[in-house]
């Protein structure tokens, strides 16, 4: 990746997040709305409508942070269409834990 390409990513800053069932979408500063499959993040995906709207912005807007579901997401990872890191195993462990106390 281009130094350019860096900078301009580092630019960039989430200002309003939506989410509907299947979609998470943000408004950037840059004018542009950018969507993404909510499946990308399984713990988005299996959170409540209460848990998901559970959310604040990090980073004067480089990412986004759900506490109740332990998830960060930064608009990097949105901007380059990278969807969730975390392995199956640590995924399968969380929604153990979750379904346990739930």
């Amino acid at each position: 990746m281009t130094s350019l390409t860096v900078d301009l990513l580092e630019a960039v800053k989430i200002q309003i997040v939506e989410i509907t069932d299947d979609t998470l979408a943000v408004d950037l500063s840059d004018g542009r709305t950018i969507s993404v499959p909510l499946a990308w993040y399984p713990r988005l995906f299996h959170g409540s409508v209460e848990e998901r709207n559970s959310w604040r912005l990090i980073g004067s807007g480089d990412g986004i942070h759900w506490n109740r579901l332990d998830e960060d997401i930064s608009v990097k990872n949105i901007l380059l269409g990278q969807s969730s890191g975390e392995s199956q195993k640590s995924f399968q462990r969380w929604l153990n834990k979750r379904q346990a106390t739930g």
